[in-house]
């Protein structure tokens, strides 16, 4: 499998054989699919470095075939070409993570400029982050941002586990900081003056994955034309971070295994080298669940699973949004040159009640696109993603977001008196009514308000 993979998803047949002829004339290795079910789903298996997606597609848009795609691969870039074309689209395909737009109908070399041109960034982006990797100040604690009950704990836990060479496998939702929390156990251990070597075990094409992780001789096959020493070998002495390790393949867990339980490992088409690492191993997946349905090795669990760190989801530790929000607006006002002051109580209450699906991560995305949309230099309720800004408040946050503290103090009082008569009245709504001498259906509606 080549490093030149193009996914095409458009329900047009003849757009679909044009676009494929004319990309595997200049060498790309090109997958075709109708609609963005299948884009997704093919994604899954080919791994494409460029995805073209049509935004007008049956069953599912290209704008939302673009997030499945982004929230699974964030590497693979993705290029939203449409007959229906408008600016606001564009900003809007750009800000959910597309590389670039075309609109149709395109002009061949204009359309293959433009792929080569997402190849070039893709390989730059890969480049830069093993500079990052490599160069980068260790982050510690730096960057795990938040004080917490909750976050305290991982914390602890992590200064603890940082002094043994105890394998660590961690635990949480897509975009809790699962990596992050890696990063501090390493540069925390004894093994910081080495290198944290980082794989996304879900992002491996099936054939090619003994070699990143074991690595290959030259010649061991077609495509091998110099040796290369696999991601084990790579973290000798330092510290190996299987990411979503839950995605890797039966056939890859036998020989992940052998290389965890001897700590030798073979190139392909070489022969056994001894590595000295530490393993730190984390998914989203429930693994025990996954041993039960045959898809995931009991062994390999036991072998991962001798220290656990579960990460609390952002919901499950809403008290850290203030200072997470402070800290993304001072971080993406020194990369976008922007001079963003803060964010109104009103929105920062949005933001609060939020159920934060994508986590830290969704909520960085969040605040960077209210940030380039802001107006005056403060983030408003209007700056936020609509289904944020759309996201229904609780009574408390509709007190903070009125400024009328008579009115505030009454319904308060209203709340309180009308909990107190259900409980009176074993919850007979009825008889509460009555009680209160109010209409059944007024009394329902107060209720329903209140969350009673």
């Amino acid at each position: 499998m080549t490093n030149k993979r193009i996914l095409i998803a458009d329900d047009e047949a003849k757009i679909r054989r044009v676009m494929t002829l004319l990309l595997q004339d200049e060498g790309y290795e090109v997958r075709a699919v109708e609609d963005g079910v299948s884009a997704v789903r093919e994604a899954d298996r080919f791994h494409p470095n460029v995805v073209l997606l049509d935004h007008q597609m049956p069953g599912m848009t290209g704008m939302e075939t673009l997030k499945k795609i982004k929230e699974k691969h964030p590497a693979t870039v993705v290029l939203i070409v449409t007959a229906h074309g408008s600016i606001s689209l564009a900003v809007n395909a750009i800000k959910d993570g597309a590389y670039d737009f075309i609109e149709k109908p395109f002009d061949n070399d204009q359309l293959l400029q433009i792929v080569h041109r997402a190849f070039e960034y893709k390989s730059l982006s890969g480049e830069l982050n093993q500079l990052r990797q490599r160069f980068d100040e260790p982050p510690s604690f730096g960057q795990i941002v938040g004080n917490s009950v909750r976050l305290q704990q991982v914390m602890a836990q992590v200064r603890k586990v940082a002094a043994t060479p105890a394998t660590v496998l961690i635990l949480g939702e897509s975009g809790v900081g699962k990596e992050l929390v890696a990063r501090s156990i390493h540069h925390l251990s004894l093994r910081a003056d080495k290198q944290l070597v980082t794989i996304n075990c879900g992002a491996i094409p099936l054939p090619l994955i003994e070699s990143e992780l074991f690595g290959h001789e030259k010649g061991a096959f077609t495509d091998a034309r110099e040796m290369h020493r696999g991601t084990f070998e790579q973290a000798d002495g330092g510290t190996l971070f299987l990411d979503e390790i839950g995605e890797l393949p039966l056939e890859a867990q036998v020989k992940l295994l052998r290389a965890l339980e001897n700590r030798t490992v073979t190139r392909i088409g070489g022969k056994p080298v001894a590595v000295d690492i530490r393993v730190i191993a984390a998914t989203n997946r429930n693994l025990e669940e996954k041993v039960s349905q045959g898809v995931f090795r009991l062994d390999l669990l036991y072998r991962l699973n001798i220290f656990t760190i579960q990460v609390p989801s952002l919901r499950e530790r809403r008290e850290d949004i203030p200072e997470l929000v402070n800290y993304f607006i001072t971080k993406y006002n020194r990369m976008l040159e922007m001079n963003v002051s803060g964010i109104t109580q009103q929105a920062l209450n949005r933001l609060m009640q939020y159920e934060w699906p994508g986590n830290i991560r969704d909520l960085e995305n969040a605040v960077q696109s209210a940030m380039i949309l802001s107006q005056n230099g403060l983030i408003d309720v209007d700056q936020l993603p609509m289904r944020i800004k759309n996201y229904p408040l609780s009574l408390e946050a509709e007190l903070l977001n009125d400024e009328a503290p008579f009115r505030k103090a009454n319904v308060r009082v209203e709340k309180s008196l009308i909990e107190e008569m259900l409980k009176r009245c074993d919850y007979n709504r009825t008889l509460t009514a009555e009680a209160l001498n109010i209409s059944r259906k007024t009394l329902f509606n107060k209720m329903k308000r209140y969350g009673l």
